[in-house]
């Protein structure tokens, strides 16, 4: 419930401490200044939002692959993303990847054989493969490759008995092996087979490996097989494959060849067990959903292509989403209040807030006139933020004067006529409806009060929301507010989930238990309210109890969010959690002679709403009221989003 009397001595306190520090407080010119303008993203997640694009480039370069943004519009300002990376035969890793090519290049010198990928541009801008491997008798040295076959002699001169193996053909092009040596393996026991399809080739084996390899060499498919430990030894295979958009073109023995091949095919790469080793195919892909768009070079062009389509991503080659417009959950936040200084104080504290909410507007009688305390500077000062506004529209709380306004159709039509036109000329995103304490009796005409007012805001391009208090199935239907009827006829319905426990209950307990909450979304969606139609509403608040000796209650008071710590450390408070709530139950001591209890409203509880509001994958939150929680949290949700 947003009951102005029950905020009365909280807004008076607050207005007091403020009047307080007036000396100390900014000029109103720079207050708009606090407004957060530029987002930090890591890959696709929103880290935390800044004022200046130099302050947010400064702490983005603490991340890797990071990036900013500027929120309005997401016009990508900064990124550390690589240009260039370094593969070795196909493997890579994100330690290999680079702002430069002369940084590639440098680390290359350091590997043996380093290919060097420019991202943003087809092929690769250097590479160095092996074309030699040098055995042992049938046994494959190890850092046997080299890239041109005087490395490769060089190499296999220290050992007895080696050859080389051009990679390129396949075939046997050096050994060290004396003619003498050579014949009298050839007449030695067979140590050789030559087998294809799993059949053996011929009546009679091999002594001298060459002579075996050469035999396979002419059976495409065919192996040569150690006799003695059934190893395979030799392969007449290809082991490049030159694959185009996913099927396998042609196969080839060396990797130039796979290469100059490829280059002739747009989409190609060239792959070996699995591992590509060169490719042409862009790094960035665009996806809507899970169905590929399109494939790009350039980042800059593949997020101007992807901000084009709803649900899209930008993800690179390796697998990482560098920017998404998938859905994210909308912040929404009340500021129950109508003085400028106080809505751009509450707005500097926030971070990642989608839509604000400014008590603007109130039902003053029932002949539709209504009070006016918006402020044109500041909706268009927000509006150039990135920030929705949704000005709060109420009744006053009071079911008599909004029952007679209900009953009187020129009244409504004056009402909706005059509150569209001054929305529209702010320039403003919607409205907010607030309208509590409503007669049970009054359900169909606030209905079509609703009905009336969403239809005049559409054609205005404004849009509607509605706060419903949570309720319960067991006597929502005899309230004035018909679930149902309403999910289809306004934009949005903020379900109010708190206030289980408030001023007038007659025991203490939680503001807004955590299962209590997670039962009214249920009950809401129940009534046929579709998921991207519903917001949660949370609290930054919880509540202060009293109770006496006997442990009768006595009072309550509001207790901000903020102010729960200071409270547990002054007052020495101790915390037990409460399974039934999900929270920390806090006791303590008064002076006053009483036992004072609350049930604690922390960043742990908020992010366990949020869970709910995902978990059912509602259209986001609503948080009552800005300027009631520590400005530590929004980093925190906006993680979250």
């Amino acid at each position: 419930m947003h009951n102005r009397s029950k905020w009365t001595a909280v807004i008076a306190l607050t207005l007091a401490v403020q009047a307080g520090l007036a000396a100390f407080a900014v000029p109103a010119a720079r207050a708009a200044d606090g407004t957060k303008n530029y987002r930090v993203y890591q890959n696709d997640k929103p880290i935390r939002d800044f004022q200046t694009s130099a302050g947010a480039i400064a702490y983005a370069k603490g991340y890797a692959y990071a990036h900013v943004e500027r929120i309005t519009g997401r016009q990508w300002i900064w990124d550390d993303f690589p240009r260039y990376k370094v593969y070795e035969n196909g493997v890579s890793s994100p330690g290999r990847e680079f702002r430069t090519l002369r940084e590639a290049e440098q680390f290359a010198a350091k590997t043996r054989f380093a290919q060097i990928r420019d991202l943003e541009a087809p092929g690769f801008v250097e590479s160095k493969f092996p074309h030699f491997q040098v055995y042992q008798g049938d046994k494959t040295i190890a850092s046997g490759s080299f890239a041109t076959l005087a490395e490769a002699k060089k190499a296999a001169g220290t050992y007895a008995g080696a050859h080389i193996i051009d990679l390129s053909t396949n075939q046997w092009v050096w050994d060290n092996i004396s003619d003498a040596r050579a014949a009298a393996l050839r007449q030695s026991k067979p140590a050789y087979s030559v087998v294809k399809d799993g059949v053996l080739v011929g009546d009679k084996g091999y002594g001298f490996l060459l002579d075996a390899e050469r035999a396979a060499n002419g059976l495409p498919g065919a192996t040569v097989v150690n006799t003695s430990t059934s190893q395979v030894v030799h392969r007449n295979t290809p082991t490049f494959t030159v694959m185009q958009s996913g099927p396998a073109v042609k196969s080839f023995f060396g990797i130039d060849g796979a290469i100059a091949y490829a280059k002739k095919l747009a989409g190609a790469a060239v792959k070996k067990d699995g591992l590509t080793w060169w490719t042409n195919l862009p790094y960035l892909s665009v996806f809507q959903g899970d169905k590929l768009l399109r494939t790009f070079n350039a980042r800059k062009s593949a997020v101007a292509y992807a901000a084009g389509y709803k649900n899209a991503s930008v993800v690179t080659a390796d697998g990482r989403t560098i920017w998404s417009s998938a859905k994210t959950l909308t912040f929404l936040g009340w500021n129950g209040v109508s003085d400028t200084d106080t809505v751009l104080s509450q707005l500097g504290r926030t971070q990642g807030l989608d839509i604000d909410s400014p008590s603007w507007f109130e039902l003053a009688a029932a002949d539709g006139s209504f009070t006016d305390d918006s402020d044109p500077a500041l909706a268009a000062s927000v509006r150039a933020s990135g920030i929705k506004l949704t000005p709060l529209v109420s009744n006053q709380f009071d079911a008599k004067l909004t029952s007679a306004f209900l009953r009187d159709p020129a009244a409504q039509n004056s009402f909706i006529a005059k509150l569209v036109a001054r929305l529209a000329q702010l320039k403003v995103a919607g409205v907010n409806v607030d309208f509590e304490g409503l007669a049970g009796g009054d359900r169909d005409r606030y209905t079509a009060f609703l009905r009336s007012l969403t239809s005049a805001a559409h054609k205005s391009g404004l849009t509607v929301s509605v706060d419903l208090p949570r309720g319960d199935v067991l006597w929502d239907a005899q309230t004035a507010y018909d679930h149902a009827a309403l999910a289809g006829i306004v934009d949005m319905i903020v379900l109010m989930a708190y206030d289980q426990h408030w001023e007038g209950s007659d025991q203490a307990g939680s503001v807004a238990g955590l299962a209590w909450t997670e039962e009214g979304v249920r009950q809401f969606l129940a009534y046929g309210i579709p998921h991207g139609k519903l917001m949660l509403g949370i609290p930054f608040y919880a509540r202060e109890w009293r109770v006496d000796a006997a442990g009768g209650l006595v009072d309550s008071k509001a207790l901000l969010m903020k102010s729960v710590g200071a409270l547990i450390q002054s007052t020495g408070a101790k915390g037990v959690f409460d399974a039934a709530s999900g929270q920390t139950k806090y006791r303590y001591a008064g002076s006053d002679g009483y036992t004072h209890v609350f049930w604690s409203e922390t960043a742990e509880t908020v992010k366990a709403r949020v869970a709910i509001a995902k978990k059912y994958d509602l259209a986001g939150v609503a948080a009552w009221r800005l300027g009631f929680e520590q400005a530590e949290l929004w980093p925190a949700l906006l993680t979250l989003k």
